[in-house]
């Protein structure tokens, strides 16, 4: 069979494909792939969505914007992945399965689900999307990816009884795994919660340790300050004013750079020498009572 003939614009959205593809696989050149599946996107323009345009341009675009959420995941820079994507399709609605899929996987990947939630939600209830052969799969893996991970159970049950792409068999067992999943959701909230009972209690415990360690160091402190002050009521107060009073003169009122100073600061010094001795002299201290 003769080469499918597409349209110059498609051609060159594909060989962008291609040199795109390479840079990704072969070279490991991230960020160029991603500029050429970006200058193929620009290429095609809009109107490239499912049921929109050639079909050979919607799959380049297609697999244009594949090969660039790999190149941006590559990078770390995953967080730019949707917001990437809807600028060349704008709406939730036209993302190709295969692009949704992808964002599902990824953003569970990173466990960040909850960015997909209102996108997957939109896209399913998209009437012309439920016609699609990838329809059950992609609700199967956004219910179990987006919305049993983010506890959101009575969503899924509604989803789940409002699909008819999957029969009664089907149903209840997607069911079964939603009830599963809410009783493995309650048990880690329980344990959760009990181990954060426990680390209050003990954190209860230690505080009144600590407070009860704190009451005594106060107590200790109260009558050391209560010593203090009976040892100090005892000093004779002349002397200390005459000391204070000494070294007043010698730090404030004296110039220590001064030759004339230098003998009447060195005698002031004896003196307050001689004070301190006085004050704190052991005949000073509190005499021992019978």
């Amino acid at each position: 069979s003769e080469p499918l003939a597409w349209p110059p614009v498609s051609a060159t959205a594909a060989s962008l494909l291609e040199e795109a593809a390479d840079l990704l696989v072969l070279h490991r050149d991230f960020a160029g792939a991603l500029e050429k599946c970006e200058a193929g996107c620009d290429s095609l323009g809009p109107g490239t969505g499912p049921g929109n345009g050639p079909e050979s341009s919607a799959e380049v675009k297609c697999s244009l914007c594949v090969v660039g959420i790999q190149a941006l995941a590559e990078m770390n820079r995953w967080r730019e992945v949707l917001s990437w994507v809807l600028q060349y399709y704008h709406v939730p609605e036209h993302l190709p399965p295969k692009v949704l899929e992808l964002c599902i996987l990824l953003y569970s990947k990173v466990r960040e689900p909850q960015v997909m939630l209102e996108v997957g939600s939109s896209w399913l209830r998209h009437q012309p999307n439920k016609s699609l052969l990838e329809y059950s799969a992609l609700l199967e893996l956004y219910l179990l990816h987006v919305l049993l991970p983010l506890g959101r159970f009575e969503g899924a049950e509604e989803l789940v009884r409002g699909c008819d792409a999957f029969d009664s068999e089907q149903q209840l067992a997607f069911l079964g795994t939603i009830c599963e999943s809410r009783c493995q959701w309650t048990q880690r909230e329980e344990m959760h919660l009990a181990a954060e009972a426990k680390r209050e209690a003990a954190t209860e415990t230690v505080l009144g340790v600590l407070s009860q360690k704190l009451l005594t160091m106060l107590t200790l402190l109260r009558r050391a300050l209560r010593s203090m002050s009976s040892h100090f009521y005892l000093l004779p107060y002349k002397k200390m004013l005459l000391a204070t009073f000494l070294l007043y003169l010698v730090v404030v009122r004296l110039d220590p750079a001064s030759p004339t100073s230098l003998p009447f600061i060195y005698k002031l010094v004896q003196l307050f020498r001689q004070a301190w001795a006085a004050v704190f002299s052991p005949i000073h201290r509190r005499p021992v009572q019978d």
